[in-house]
């Protein structure tokens, strides 16, 4: 078949080179020259494992291409994409549908015969009856039907979670257009993958509460977290036994510094916002999203805390920008928050992150960015993980030590056992669980009372 895919951003990029693939015939389109250019020689403008070797091979095979014309990926294809970005309005926080809007009112120029335009973008509920509204306007004699079919991606597992997905949703009461994507999934079906048929404003609200339920299991966590530390219990062990229920589940039951990236922020946000609007308000959700933006906030309090409630003049050593390891993206990363909220308490910041640190100097000013972790805490009075990148979960523990002027780490993503610490002389600060201290300290605050 032959698709067309309209943005190349995240979802675009890797939808594009998954359906090349599965044998189609792909052409995405960017207005963005420079990076058409780049695409086009295998080049990638994102961090994300395994796509790079894939589009390559795409490429080689001849089944996709890159273009800054629409008409070349709209004209006589099966099916167009729209994976534009949906961000936030900054007066109030709904999904900002200009950039979907103006591709579709675009694509209905170029249709020839019939074609399905699908909604890849994540988009409120009703936003693909209004694309088909306005193409229609636009193009009375067009021969199309428009589907919803969102995205289920996870950055750092992108490509796993498109060839291998838990399911594929697609809104279309249309005949005509479930043949089609029946054809398009066909690799899929036969893999058998649940490929679930709905209405089209189901398929958009699915994706929305899908996102907001997994935001709230993460959220709810971070709570019980602080309940853990107050009465003296271990978060890690609540998450494990409560998992093991069939009905809850082990997944995003980690503790944390709270939720970020490029989808829960916005998605969230977005929900509450068509509650509202609609009448229905989502107040679960709206309390997620409250207490998960305090969350990040009171992190950097955790960190002064440890600190002994200041960092006036002291060396903060952070390990981990991303907002979440295998990736570089680090929109509403916890450490956009935290790290200025240390810099206004006078510390001085050293980071290193393995991929993100490109992307993170483009938010966050006066940082010294080091070239590995022992570079960061060499000279630090404490040293926070916020990212648990693979590297960070086997440090030479006593290299590190070996080189700060204050054995302290503060552990915002549990990565290490209280007891490893306490062995190797660390004083440490972990979510959810008793801090720990080397045992001479603890010895000394014995016999002197404290």
């Amino acid at each position: 078949m032959r698709i067309g895919v309209v943005g190349t951003g995240y979802v675009g990029l890797v939808s594009g080179t998954c359906f090349a693939e599965f044998g189609n015939e792909v052409m995405c389109v960017d207005r963005d020259a420079e990076k058409i250019k780049a695409l086009k020689k295998g080049k990638i403008p994102i961090f994300e494992p395994g796509l790079e070797g894939l589009l390559a091979r795409q490429i080689g095979a001849g089944r996709i291409d890159f273009t800054t014309m629409l008409r070349e990926a709209v004209e006589d294809c099966d099916a167009v994409f729209i994976a534009v970005g949906t961000p936030p309005r900054s007066d109030d926080g709904h999904a900002d549908l200009t950039y979907v809007y103006d591709a579709a009112r675009e694509i209905a120029g170029y249709l020839k015969g019939y074609t399905v335009v699908v909604t890849k973008s994540t988009v409120p509920v009703g936003t693909a009856s209004e694309i088909y509204r306005i193409m229609r306007a636009a193009r009375p004699d067009a021969d199309f039907d428009v589907v919803s079919n969102p995205e289920f991606l996870r950055e750092g597992a992108a490509v796993q979670d498109f060839m291998r997905p838990d399911r594929v949703v697609i809104g279309t009461t249309s005949g005509r257009a479930q043949k089609v994507m029946r054809e398009l999934y066909r690799s899929l079906y036969l893999n058998e993958t649940p490929v679930v048929f709905m209405a089209r404003e189901t398929a958009e609200i699915t994706k929305y509460a899908a996102n907001a339920f997994l935001a709230t299991k993460i959220t709810f966590i971070n709570e019980i977290a602080d309940l853990c530390e107050k009465a003296g219990a271990n978060v890690q062990e609540v998450a494990k036994a409560i998992g093991l229920d069939g009905r809850i589940g082990g997944k995003f039951l980690h503790a944390g510094p709270g939720y970020g990236g490029s989808c829960f922020p916005k998605d969230t946000l977005a929900l509450t916002q068509t509650g509202r609007k609609l009448g229905a308000p989502q107040r679960i959700v709206e309390t997620v999203v409250q207490v998960n933006a305090q969350r990040q906030k009171d992190m950097a309090d955790r960190i002064i805390a440890a600190c002994g409630g200041s960092v006036k003049g002291r060396k903060i050593g952070v390990l981990g920008v991303a907002f979440k390891p295998n990736t570089d993206d680090v929109r509403d990363a916890p450490s956009l928050i935290i790290i200025p909220a240390l810099q206004e308490e006078g510390a001085d910041i050293a980071a290193y992150d393995p991929e993100a640190a490109e992307q993170a100097q483009k938010h966050l000013e006066q940082v010294e960015w080091k070239k590995d972790p022992y570079a960061v805490a060499e000279g630090a009075d404490a040293l926070v993980i916020i990212t648990e990148w693979n590297e960070f979960r086997a440090l030479d523990l006593e290299r590190v030590g070996g080189t700060m002027s204050e054995r302290l780490i503060i552990d915002l993503r549990n990565i290490y056992k209280p007891q490893e610490m306490e062995q190797a002389g660390f004083r440490y600060v972990s979510i959810g669980r008793q801090e720990v201290l080397p045992k001479a300290e603890r010895a000394l605050r014995r016999v002197s009372g404290n």
